[in-house]
């Protein structure tokens, strides 16, 4: 038979099927991990979620004298960052990256008590979800995104007043504020926070997403950068301390 009579169902098992085999999640993240040995089996913790495996490999990292702050860049973020590369690839999925980023926080926390030092926050973030709105699985994702890249949350949680949006964005001087809605009714609260900012003088990127929001819909106000998945947050943050202002996160980010 030639290669111009193969059945489909060949051509599947052949192609498809045995590629699909040959790289497994597992295995995709394997060629991502640290090749330290101290470092590797931290990693390997944070992409399967297992915390007490976690806690196991910082505790032999630092009686190998490893400094327990160094840890959390050198361990605990980079086995964070094999997970949101797989996420971004789609090879792995949300369940996933939450397992991970709650393993990958318990770290952060026994690394913490470990040293006198305080980790070095990237930046602080303000998140919330939009008035109104009661659906805070895709805020609950944008804030352990944000943590796991090592910025610091302020979570002001659901269905959170315009007025509480504002007051927090003054008292906490954030790089960036998020919000996320579900709804249709409820997305428009998010125009109300972008004109109240302005007219405090704040120009901060506001970026939002949800089921409900979509990019047209933010670029009708000014502070607006869209962010298509719960994994843009910390890439929208990750540009701003990059220098990118808000024009060029509109460039970079709004192609949909």
């Amino acid at each position: 038979m030639t290669s111009f009579d193969l059945d489909p169902s060949e051509i599947l098992v052949r192609y498809n099927v045995k590629m699909e085999k040959a790289m497994t999640p597992e295995d995709a993240a394997a060629e991502l991990y640290p090749t330290d040995e101290l470092y590797r089996p931290i990693a390997e913790a944070i992409f399967e979620g297992e915390e007490d495996d976690v806690i196991e490999g910082l505790e032999a990292a630092i009686d190998a004298g490893r400094d327990p702050i160094a840890l959390i860049d050198d361990a605990l973020m980079v086995g964070m960052k094999v997970v949101t590369d797989l996420y971004d690839q789609g090879i792995i999925f949300l369940p996933n990256v939450m397992m991970s980023a709650d393993a990958m926080l318990e770290g952060i926390e026994f690394c913490k008590e470990q040293s006198d030092e305080a980790p070095v926050s990237k930046g602080k973030v303000v998140c919330h979800v939009a008035e109104g709105d009661v659906h805070d699985i895709g805020k609950s994702i944008v804030a352990a995104l944000l943590r796991a890249n090592g910025y610091e949350v302020v979570d002001l949680g659901r269905d959170v007043p315009v007025d509480e949006v504002i007051e927090a964005v003054k008292a906490e001087n954030p790089i960036m504020l998020t919000g996320t809605a579900l709804m249709t009714t409820t997305m428009y609260a998010f125009k109300a926070v972008n004109d109240r900012l302005l007219e405090a003088g704040i120009k901060i990127p506001f970026a939002c997403g949800g089921g409900a929001v979509n990019q047209d819909f933010v670029t009708t106000y000014e502070l607006g950068v869209y962010g298509e998945e719960a994994a843009d947050a910390p890439k929208i943050a990750n540009a701003i301390l990059a220098g990118s202002d808000l024009s060029a996160l509109k460039e970079e980010f709004h192609k949909h």
